[in-house]
């Protein structure tokens, strides 16, 4: 049977606590109960036999004939009684006699016999039962209650719990407008418990988090869209220049300059999330050729198995062209772009792609070990890539190299799509 997802490890564990620790506390009342009662009954029981067995010692001393139920030596006498009233001894024992138990008591007589009395035991036996029967009923009665009330109990924290880690996974995934929204921490007036300040306290770091993430999405904007005016005058002012090597360099910076700053529009507007698609039925294996022609580079393709698909084409060239020259600007040749289906990949045999990034994606304006860039591309190919609604994992390969896989959609995306809104 398979338990609803609100139903956890807590809620089971909790479960069992709950009915772990009522048997416990119903067996030792229930024990308590018993004993004490059947004390009572069986010191009853002992003393009216005691009582009997002194009119019948009284009787047997006197010569008088026996009461009913008493005797010398008789049968069906426990052997215990028999030799303690052998050593000169009274005592009490209860027995079965002829299908019913009874209380037997036994003393001393002349000749070393030994002189017993039955008394019936059979109603203080069915009173022992009956309340062994009813503390049995009353404890399973009591465990059940108090089981569902405490799995109703449980189930509602785990129910709120569940909902706030179902928030924290939407954040996660990038939609920071997701809020928890617990009625308790939103009511000073209701008591709060560790689950509400949990969801408050969740809530506060998505909004921070969100207001951060906004402010740097604003800068970047504002950054790249004033930075297009002047550079538009340098790259005109660089072309005026007289040939030589002063202005080759000139023009290199420039061009770079301008490359980052069209960068760095690209990634705001992927940021908005408000890309809109452009569909159509694309030949992977064709389109991939295209991007290594375009990009100028010895890179190998290879085609295991062609695919048509239903994509944005200007975003997808950019994806794999950003890739094939990450891998020949940061890794070795051989680059290969493979196509198998709906899956591509590119490969390097360099040193591969830093822990971190294999570990938390690409980040912006980070690059380890004397690399050149700004860590723009991977971040830019990573975003075009949620927009087409396709997966791009980045790993190192076994004998060398960064590997760099993008698995498009089997169904084509819709034609507006939200980018990353927290950026790579």
């Amino acid at each position: 049977m398979r338990l609803p997802q609100w139903a956890g490890a807590l809620a089971v564990k909790a479960a069992l606590f709950i009915t772990v620790m009522c048997c416990a506390l119903a067996a030792l009342l229930g024990a308590l109960v018993h004993v004490s009662v059947t004390n009572q009954t069986v010191g009853e029981a002992r003393d009216l036999a005691l009582a009997r067995l002194a009119d019948a010692t009284e009787a047997y001393e006197a010569g008088d004939p026996l009461s009913a139920g008493a005797g010398i030596d008789p049968g069906e006498l426990p052997e215990p009684l028999r030799e303690l009233a052998a050593d000169g001894q009274r005592g009490t024992m209860v027995a079965d006699h002829r299908g019913r138990p009874t209380m037997w008591a036994a003393g001393p007589a002349e000749g070393g016999h030994a002189l017993a009395v039955a008394v019936d035991y059979a109603q203080q036996a069915r009173t022992i039962d009956g309340l062994d029967r009813a503390i049995v009923g009353s404890s399973a009665l009591a465990i059940g209650a108090t089981l569902l009330v405490g799995a109703f109990a449980v189930t509602r924290v785990t129910r709120r719990l569940h909902a706030t880690a179902r928030v924290a996974r939407r954040i996660s995934a990038g939609d920071l407008d997701a809020r928890v929204h617990d009625r308790r921490a939103g009511d000073p007036g209701r008591p709060q418990d560790e689950v509400a300040a949990v969801a408050a306290a969740l809530d506060s770091m998505a909004a921070s988090l969100q207001g951060k993430l906004l402010a740097e999405q604003r800068f970047t904007a504002d950054v790249a869209h004033e930075l297009r005016t002047p550079l538009t005058g340098l790259h005109a002012a660089a072309e005026l220049l007289p040939p030589g090597r002063p202005t080759e360099l000139v023009r290199d910076r420039v061009a770079a300059l301008r490359t980052l700053t069209e960068d760095l529009l690209e990634i705001s507007r992927l940021d908005t999330g408000r890309e809109r698609l452009e569909l159509d039925s694309e030949e992977l294996g064709a389109l991939a050729r295209r991007v290594v022609r375009a990009s100028g580079t010895e890179t190998e393709v290879r085609l295991v198995r062609d695919a048509r698909v239903e994509t944005d084409r200007r975003r997808l060239e950019r994806v794999l062209g950003n890739l094939v020259a990450n891998g020949h600007r940061h890794g070795r040749a051989p680059v290969v772009l493979t196509v198998d289906g709906p899956v591509v990949t590119v490969r390097d045999h360099g040193d591969g792609y830093p822990e971190y990034l294999v570990a938390h994606g690409p980040q912006r304006f980070r690059t380890e070990g004397g690399a050149r860039g700004h860590g723009l591309g991977l971040t830019i190919a990573l975003g075009q890539a949620e927009v087409l609604g396709a997966r791009l994992r980045f790993a190192n390969a076994p004998g060398g190299g960064a590997v760099a896989t993008l698995t498009l959609p089997a169904t084509p995306p819709r034609r507006t799509a939200a980018g990353p809104r927290g950026g790579a």
